[in-house]
């Protein structure tokens, strides 16, 4: 059952979808950081969210480390749950 949700599907289709989706996380992640006020914590603290800073970054992490993940093709199943 591990080695089914490690490995991933070497077909190019499956290999271009996994390249727009982990550059879509990847890039809006770096954006919260490059643009705090507008993609990061101004954006959480502007819909109501409790302590937008920490929001703000982990949020932005957490695409940024899931973004590469999907696309180096490690974990796909896992890192595109969040």
């Amino acid at each position: 059952m591990l080695k089914k949700i490690i490995n991933t599907d070497l077909s190019k289709t499956t290999i271009l979808i996994r390249f727009i989706v982990g550059f879509v996380f990847l890039s809006e992640g770096i954006q919260k950081f490059l643009f705090p006020a507008l993609r990061g914590s101004g954006r959480f603290e502007k819909i109501g969210l409790p302590d937008p800073e920490f929001l703000g970054s982990f949020v932005g992490f957490f695409e940024i480390f899931c973004g590469i993940l999907v696309l180096i093709g490690f974990m796909t199943r896992i890192a595109s749950l969040p």
